[in-house]
């Protein structure tokens, strides 16, 4: 037998969970196409220009009249004008916080840092502020590698390729500014290390005073001019790094209410099951850290659209709603003005694991954001106003995003995925959430959690339960897979979106 799941009774389309042949029978509907698991099949007949329904919300428009029985995918659904039905009467929404289970755990094993803010791990960041300081700042950690004493959990190495070449105002710069000044301040790093070359369009001193950061013990500035050369800041570093791992050696983690979390969350490599499994399962994590009053960021507004006005019901005042819907018009000026369409989302990797349109990748991916009201809306990289559900506009390109989230302050990442990923971020640990039972054994040195026993009979509360506990555990010091294989060194990506002068 073919088993399917049809997830809501005004649903269009099912998804099947095994493959299928032509001749089969599903849901009382006789198979026409053979069709994968994970990927569509239409219940009734479709007529063209009619909109197809999954999860009770638009995901597109049929291009063609379908049959019932056939697969419904790129070669017969897309956007088309489908705008005006996804924004159609945007529903209400109340929320009642879920109760945690007694044994559920409400304390990590964090570093409390002056400032108030807590780190899940205790490294030493070397950032670079121009890529002309690039290989100086590699260089130094790469000095740091095999030697480091307990407590120390790493000399992260933050490059990248802009700085200098651009204006020194506008949306650029500021974005620029703001990530690096988010590391800078980060909760994860015990201490840092900022490195110029001395000429560049950031520079550091007024970087610092902008954000209301100020050189000490714990935060120390260098400039590769002023050194007298490359060799001569490469040692320089290596001594306040050195001075660094003395400092760090002494501290001690210590609990802390799971308030003092902020988790980001990410989806990538997503597949047909990723918004069935894995993403509400991370939904229902994410619900459990609100209603403890952690902090949930959600981003990617490219793959929010055409889910949009789901998040907008969760508004938890009109000026969080404009601010949602502000971001939204500016993507759309953007994606214009770049003669390309928002739509060119869903990615290849995406439409082979059976997701056909942007609204219908939106609305698997806004669910790993739970139930819970929407508190605020911020800029990329910007911090964190408020806590519980908290949308931080970004690209839908993965590494980029979780930049700005860490910039933001997430101490934890949880990152869930159906076709696979390969991904860290130094200095924020990253779980990695498989949707489906093939690729949790294909990539196990990489998959921390398998959400597929929900297709087997477990409650999405239930798997939900699980990530929480393991998000508490790693918050704590557990190491994640992509810790124990080494990832993060390169996924500093922040959002490069000014002219190169």
């Amino acid at each position: 037998m073919t088993r399917a799941l049809c997830l809501t009774s005004g649903d269009d389309v099912a998804v099947l969970i095994d493959d299928g042949t032509p001749g089969d029978t599903v849901l009382g509907v006789g198979l026409r196409d053979a069709i994968a698991s994970g990927h569509k099949m239409a219940l009734r007949r479709i007529a063209r220009g009619e909109t197809v329904r999954k999860y009770g919300q638009a995901i597109g428009i049929a291009s063609t009249d379908i049959a019932a029985g056939s697969h419904v995918h790129t070669h017969n659904l897309s956007v088309g004008d489908g705008r005006a039905a996804v924004r159609a009467g945007l529903p209400s929404a109340t929320w009642t916080p879920p109760v945690p289970k007694e044994t559920l755990p409400l304390t990590f094993a964090g570093y409390r840092r002056d400032n108030g803010s807590v780190g899940t791990r205790n490294a030493i960041g070397v950032i670079s502020s121009v890529n002309c300081s690039a290989t100086v700042v590699r260089r130094i950690a790469r000095q740091f590698e095999d030697n480091l004493p307990s407590g120390v959990d790493a000399v992260v190495p933050i490059t990248h390729t802009r700085g200098c070449g651009m204006a020194g105002t506008g949306e650029a710069f500021e974005t620029l500014e703001r990530t690096l000044a988010g590391y800078a301040r980060h909760a994860n790093f015990g201490a840092v290390l900022m490195i110029g070359l001395g000429c560049e369009q950031v520079q550091i001193e007024g970087l610092l005073a902008r954000y209301g950061l100020a050189p000490g013990a714990r935060l120390r500035t260098l400039s590769i001019q002023d050194a007298g050369g490359t060799a001569e800041a490469i040692d320089r570093g290596v001594a306040i790094v050195s001075d660094f791992v003395d400092l760090l050696r002494n501290d001690r983690r210590s609990d802390c209410p799971v308030s003092d979390l902020v988790l980001g969350l990410q989806c990538g490599g997503s597949d047909g099951w990723s918004g069935i499994t894995a993403n509400p399962a991370l939904g229902a994590a994410a619900d459990f850290l609100i209603a403890a009053g952690a902090t949930v960021l959600l981003s990617e507004t490219p793959e929010i659209y055409g889910a949009e006005h789901l998040l907008l019901a969760r508004a938890a005042s009109p000026a969080v709603a404009n601010a949602l819907d502000e971001r939204i018009a500016w993507w759309e000026r953007y994606a214009s003005r770049n003669g390309v369409s928002l739509d060119n989302n869903p990615s290849p990797g995406n439409k082979a694991g059976g997701l056909t349109t942007i609204f219908e990748k939106s609305l698997g991916a806004i669910s790993k954001a739970g139930t819970g009201p929407l508190n605020d809306v911020i800029l990329y990289g910007a911090p964190c106003r408020h806590r519980g559900l908290v949308f931080m506009d970004s690209p839908g390109y993965d590494p980029c995003s979780a930049t700005g989230q860490i910039a933001s302050g997430a101490n934890l990442l949880a990152f869930t995925t159906g076709r696979g990923s390969a991904f860290g971020a130094l200095p924020t640990p990253c779980l990695k959430i498989a949707s489906n039972a093939r690729l949790a054994a294909a990539m196990a040195n990489d998959m921390d959690i398998d959400c597929s026993p929900i297709l087997d009979g477990m409650s999405v509360a239930e798997a939900g339960e699980l990530i929480y506990r393991m998000l508490v555990a790693t918050a704590s010091g557990q190491e994640t897979k992509s810790e124990r294989l080494g990832l993060g060194d390169f996924e500093f990506v922040p959002w490069d979106m000014g002219a190169w002068l």
